[in-house]
């Protein structure tokens, strides 16, 4: 699928994960950004890069503004404030506002979590047909919940609306724009212990942002009736893993904390994402190096 000349809405357009792809789509696309837009500079920059913004609280605020005939939308926006109320309306019942509001639009991108699943072991990588659990409790109490709560709602919508629907689980996504491995970078920097749980290695499947954007048009090419549901990530990588890595190219040292108040590891079984979209190019090294290079270079040991 090409994505070209398309008018296409993104929620979440500030995101850590929303705001490379709609950089990224924006060259070549009508890009619409729905958001809070809390921050006013960040507005700016998006409508700077020439996406129309739209600020707009999916908890209870009005959609009458917003087009209903986009081509395709992408739905990574999402709350984590830890009150279970607004949570569950913002992440749950927005989905459905969303969807209903655009069910004309040719395929709907719902980007949920890999935190969704119940923990099975570092050494077994989860399908999408595992059973599902309140995973990520011990960081954010709101979040696995919201994330099952608000699929339940896609996958209804989806059969409503007749409105084809690809929900993607993500792992760990890093980039340029930062994510889990760079905040790890920091503690190295500051010389402070890694949290990690005591069931090691502490494997996940981390996905490069320009793998993120390389994928979204696979996406949505498999986007159906019922909903089509894909674990989202990239080569298996352990925390202990990224930040020896680190290590190396910095020359900080990385230490661990073993604690049951930090995510347990959670590798996902990327078959059916290899078969129906693709394979991911980037491989979790050469991402990290990209990482760095793009956000701190300075931190990277001279040549």
């Amino acid at each position: 699928m090409l994505l070209k000349g398309r008018k296409i809405l993104v929620t979440g357009p500030t995101s850590q994960v929303g705001r490379p792809v709609v950089a990224a789509l924006a060259r070549d696309n009508e890009v619409h950004g729905l958001a809070r837009f809390s921050r006013g500079d960040d507005r700016q920059r998006l409508e700077a890069a020439g996406v129309r913004c739209f600020a707009v609280d999916l908890a209870d605020g009005s959609l009458d503004e917003i087009p209903d005939d986009y081509d395709f939308v992408l739905h990574f926006a999402v709350v984590k404030s830890g009150d279970f109320a607004y949570d569950l309306t913002v992440n749950a019942e927005g989905t459905g506002r969303l969807m209903a509001h655009c069910r004309r639009a040719k395929a709907f991108l719902h980007c949920s979590s890999a935190a969704v699943y119940q923990h099975a072991g570092a050494d077994h990588p989860v399908g999408e047909d595992h059973p599902l659990g309140d995973n990520h409790r011990a960081m954010l109490p709101t979040y696995s919940i919201c994330k099952i709560a608000a699929e339940s709602v896609a996958r209804f919508a989806a059969r409503q609306w007749a409105l084809p629907t690809t929900i993607a689980r993500l792992s760990v996504p890093y980039g340029a724009n930062g994510g889990w491995p760079f905040y790890h970078l920091l503690m190295m920097q500051a010389g402070r212990a890694i949290p990690v749980h005591a069931e090691r290695p502490n494997r996940f499947n981390p996905i490069h942002e320009e793998d993120i954007i390389g994928q979204i048009p696979g996406l949505l090419e498999i986007a159906s009736v019922p909903a089509e549901i894909v674990n989202w990530g990239g080569e298996p990588a352990s925390i202990e893993e990224w930040c020896a890595y680190m290590a190396e190219l910095t020359g900080f040292e990385a230490t661990f904390e073993e604690t049951d108040r930090t995510v347990a590891p959670l590798p996902v079984d990327l078959t059916r994402l290899h078969e129906r979209v693709g394979v991911a190019t980037v491989g979790w090294r050469s991402g990290i190096r990209q990482m760095i290079e793009a956000r701190a270079p300075e931190l990277l040991k001279p040549a």
